[in-house]
This record gives C-alpha cells, structure tokens and sequence, in this order.
C-alpha cells in the first residue's frame, strides 16, 4: 500500500488534470459559468493533506489484488480441497468487479454533480476546495467498488455453507429494501442519481450471485456422488 501511495503521490498533479477536474469542468461549461475550472485552497494545509489522502487511496486500490490474496490466504485453512481451487478467479473477479464499481461511480459523478449543483439554486456559485471535491469523488469511487464486491460475498457465503441459493431466492423482497438502505448509506453524495446507479447493479448482482451458488452446488453435489459411485467400486 506504500508503495501504491508513493506512485500516488508521484502521478497526483497528472491524474488531478485529467482525471478529477474534467467532470467538474464539464459541469461549468454545461451550466453557462464561465471562470476557470480551479479549485481553491481555504486553508494553509488543505492542498498537502488532499495530496496525501488522494494518494492514499490511490495505494489502497493498487494493493488490492495483494491484500484479496492474502486475505483468501487467511480463510483457506477453513476451506476443502474443492474450496481452494477458487483462489485466483476470487482474486480476479474481485478486483474486476471493484474497477467496474470505480468506472461507473466516475462516469455517473457527472451528473451526479450537476444535480447537486442545480439543486442549490441560480444564485449559488459553485466554488470547491481540494479536501471537499476531490474527497467525495474518491470517496464515491471507493464506495462504489466495495458495494460491487456484494456479489462475491454472496458466493463465498454459499461455497462456505453459511446460506442457501433456496434461502437467498427467498429473501428477495428484504434484499430489495436492504440494498437500496445500503446504497444510501455508502453513497456520500446521497443525489439520486448515484443511489440508483448503485442499487440497481446491486441488486442484479443479487440475482446473479444466487444463480451462481445454484450452479456451483449443483456441481458439488455431482462430484459427492461421483465419488461416492467410485469409491464403491
């Protein structure tokens, strides 16, 4: 994670232009503001520890695949044989699956800016520092590619046992309710558009994840009996 932060902080001023400022850039030029797309710093700290925290995470996102194999690492001793062959597409789906949670949060902060913005009525002039803009939408990226792990939960949770794809199709109706709670609560932004940008694959991977675990017991349950059939004879 360090390391990933000293990279972080080497590439900040690159992914700052053209990475982060192009939404709120954009969202200036749609609403007739003409000024330069800045932020502006209202404290002697706020650009160092805006610097430190965006690289932060930026180390965070590179570690991952380090810390994903380490933690399947932790929880392999409690796994069979047939368990631990799922080790590599764990690490890979996870970490796909946290980019696709980070692209989406970055393509929908667009809107999900303007929103709040026009919310504010004509009078408010919009004018960000550092901590607060660039914190909500790493914070947003973030958020959304922890919430797009849910599916992956749900299938470890079903290889270990612990439920049953009979028992998720039977919490379908809490799992609407709960997911849409989840995303409200994850999201920081709280606008409309983020919260159904997220509940909505949420849920769809719900969905997915129990045809997932069907499948997944059902080649189980082949196996025990193939063996079973073999050690008879």
């Amino acid at each position: 994670m360090l390391v990933g932060a000293a990279i972080g902080l080497f590439m900040y001023d690159w992914m700052l232009e053209t990475i982060f400022l192009p939404p709120y850039c954009n969202v200036l030029e749609s609403q007739g503001i003409e000024r330069p797309c800045t932020l502006v710093i209202t404290e002697p700290l706020d650009g160092f520890k805006t610097r430190i925290r965006v690289s932060l995470y930026v180390g965070l996102v590179l570690a991952m695949p380090v810390m994903l194999w380490h933690l399947w690492r932790f929880i392999t001793p409690a796994l069979g044989r047939r368990e631990k062959r799922y080790a590599v597409p764990f690490v890979v789906s996870s970490v796909l699956l946290f980019a696709c949670g980070a692209i989406l949060a970055y393509s929908t902060f667009e809107r999900a800016l303007n929103f709040l913005i026009s919310f504010g009525g004509a009078a408010v002039d919009p004018l960000f520092s550092p901590g607060a803009y660039l914190g909500l939408i790493t914070y947003m990226m973030l958020a959304f590619g922890v919430g797009f792990e849910f599916p992956i939960l749900l299938v470890f949770l079903q290889i270990a046992g612990v439920v049953q794809p009979s028992q998720l199709r039977q919490m379908r109706r809490y799992a609407i309710v709960g997911i849409v709670a989840l995303a409200a609560i994850i999201t920081p932004s709280g606008d409309p558009v983020s919260l159904a940008a997220l509940s909505i694959p949420m849920y769809l991977f719900f969905e997915t994840s129990i045809l997932i675990g069907w499948l997944l017991m059902r080649r189980r349950t082949r196996e025990a009996s193939f063996d079973g059939t073999k050690s008879e004879q």
